[in-house]
């Protein structure tokens, strides 16, 4: 354990804020940050369980104000169920403590690591949850600003939780910020024109739609739209919009979600999908199985043999008695079937040895393995773009002078 983190599991002086722990007994470190330390924490009478963040104020003055002007932002939001619930704020001279509802199951990010993707199903569980959260959000005129997986929480549900409003700011109508910060690859292309110009004319609530389309990519693939190793590189694909759709992964992701994203990562902020819109999208609405074949049923004649089946078929059910049982299964069937149809092309090849051999990559099972051991091994994500690819782990082969090297050694000695 380093110094600081030594020191930052040292609790502060209990005189500094007696009524936080007359109230709260504080327990084990939850994460930490630049200047705070989040714990976890029991409420003495009730025995419910917290997480408190503990903030040093003595060191940086700007601190306080930054940290009462999100007390003050935490407090109009409050009572919405995808936004962190603040329950109690202790203020000395050194150290704020903000008491929040706890959640169990940490930040998306780290959920994302562990499962490596997500699929279309569950990602368009969370996207609504977070949209649903940002109409609560921008009705007050906030912004949140940065907006990220780090930023989201997970409760005992799996429901999202977004918390850190320490960027987030209130604005009148017509207000625009002009202020560069957040998180580099969530950043917007008119933020950084604001930092970038002075005659730049700034940004607002679109900002969080741009980071809602990053975070829509991140949770199908597993590795953000903009990266690159390179800051400059990735701030001028920001800049440029400069994405694609051509990993393998994308290979097995339907065209609506893909739509979703092109129509929140557009570099016009006018041009960009509101909240609400967002939510009207088709990606959001899942058509019904009956829906889907009402062209087949208008393409069929009268005189074809499909026709007559289905009007035998039909005929059937009339004559035979009412049997509820019978027929919900035989719809539930109907539906199963219509579902794989729809989902035929999306289906991965069967995995050989040929195909593990040459191209592991490409199969989303052996993919998934193989994105599971890079997160092991580089602790982070990796692009796939700009030739580094993550099957290339299972092509590496030793270099000739290093083989030569170790023949040489293992050569008996004459």
């Amino acid at each position: 354990m380093t110094k600081d983190e030594q020191k930052d599991d040292l609790l502060p002086d209990k005189d500094a804020a007696k009524e936080f722990y007359a109230k709260y007994e504080p327990k084990e470190v939850l994460g930490r940050g630049v200047s705070s330390t989040v714990r976890r924490c029991i409420e003495k009478e009730t025995g419910i369980e917290y997480a408190a963040k503990i903030i040093d104020v003595s060191s940086n003055p700007e601190n306080r104000d930054c940290t009462l002007e999100e007390v003050r932002i935490l407090r109009i939001v409050l009572g919405y169920p995808y936004i962190i619930q603040l329950y109690d704020v202790f203020e000395s001279e050194t150290f704020i403590f903000l008491v929040f509802e706890l959640c169990r199951n940490g930040e998306l990010f780290d959920y994302l690591t562990s499962v490596v993707t997500l699929s279309e199903k569950k990602t368009r569980y969370i996207m609504r949850q977070i949209l649903e959260a940002l109409i609560h959000i921008h009705s007050h005129g906030i912004v949140h600003r940065d907006l990220k997986p780090e930023n989201i929480l997970l409760d005992d549900a799996m429901n999202i939780k977004i918390t850190d409003f320490g960027f987030a700011r209130i604005l009148q109508t017509g207000e625009n910020l002009k202020e560069l910060c957040g998180t580099p690859n969530y950043l917007a292309p008119e933020v950084l024109r604001a930092g970038m110009y002075e005659d730049a004319i700034g940004y607002s609530h679109p900002v969080d739609m741009w980071a809602c389309g990053v975070i829509m990519y991140t949770l199908l693939v597993g590795c953000p739209p903009f990266w690159h190793r390179k800051q400059m590189i990735m701030l001028r694909n920001i800049m440029e919009a400069n994405y694609n759709f051509d990993s393998p992964k994308w290979t097995d992701i339907s065209s609506s979600p893909k739509d979703l994203i092109k129509k929140l990562l557009v570099i016009n902020p006018i041009d960009r999908l509101t909240v609400t819109q967002a939510l009207e999208h088709p990606f959001f609405h899942v058509k019904m199985w009956d829906q889907e074949i009402t062209p087949l049923k208008k393409s069929l004649s009268m005189k074809s043999r499909k026709y007559s089946t289905i009007s035998e078929l039909a005929h059937s059910f009339r004559v035979q008695p009412f049997n509820p049982r019978k027929k919900f299964k035989y719809a539930i069937l109907c539906i199963r079937v219509v579902i794989r149809l729809s989902r035929l092309k999306y289906t991965p090849e069967t995995i050989t040895i040929e195909l593990s051999k040459s191209d592991p990559y490409r199969h989303k099972a052996l993919r998934k393995v193989i994105d599971a051991c890079a997160f092991h091994v580089y602790g982070h994500w990796v692009k796939k773009g700009e030739g580094q690819n993550r099957a290339a782990l299972f092509e590496n082969i030793p270099k000739v002078e290093l083989r030569h090297l170790y023949l040489s050694n293992i050569s008996p000695v004459s």
